[in-house]
């Protein structure tokens, strides 16, 4: 495969609505999907990996196929872990709460960063879905989406609490 601008602009037109549409498929939000697609193109470009031309539709279908799955592994990564701290909440005795929230915030505050916060806020404090928050920030639902899976990350690493 050739990798200079005008035949990558060419790839980029003849294969995204391909790409764009099994993605929708999988992911079902089209910020998800136009991200997944946008992230295949990415690392084409930036990998240059050595591609047979007429393989390139299918290595193309495949990495989108792959980006969608590895986003919906986070999704389901995610709601464990939000079920999990629900589960621990409920277990926890009013004084064993407090505390626990306290260390919760103290971790928040002191290794997040502001938009990971402001994420968090607008998603469990006011209740917002990924794409509300999405559109209140400016960025795609799949950011809050990644903000979202580290911050929780983090969180359970401070915290020592197990997947």
């Amino acid at each position: 495969m050739d990798y200079n601008k005008q035949a990558f602009e060419h790839l980029f037109k003849d294969n995204y609505p391909h790409m764009y549409r099994m993605a929708f498929s999988l992911v079902e939000n089209a910020d998800d999907a136009k991200d997944a697609v946008n992230q295949v193109f990415s690392l084409l470009w930036k990998n240059k990996p050595q591609i047979a031309d007429d393989s390139i539709r299918g290595y193309l279908l495949a990495a989108t196929r792959n980006q969608c799955l590895h986003l919906l592994r986070q999704r389901q990564l995610q709601r464990r872990m939000e079920l999990e701290m629900q589960y621990r909440m409920a277990e926890c005795e009013d004084a064993e709460h407090e505390e626990l929230m306290q260390q919760l915030q103290q971790v928040i505050d002191s290794n997040l960063t502001e938009q990971d916060r402001r994420v968090l806020q607008l998603h469990y404090d006011d209740e917002m879905t990924y794409q509300e928050t999405a559109t209140v920030l400016g960025i795609s639902a799949s950011a809050v989406n990644k903000h979202i899976t580290q911050s929780l990350a983090k969180i359970r690493q401070t915290l020592k609490i197990a997947k």
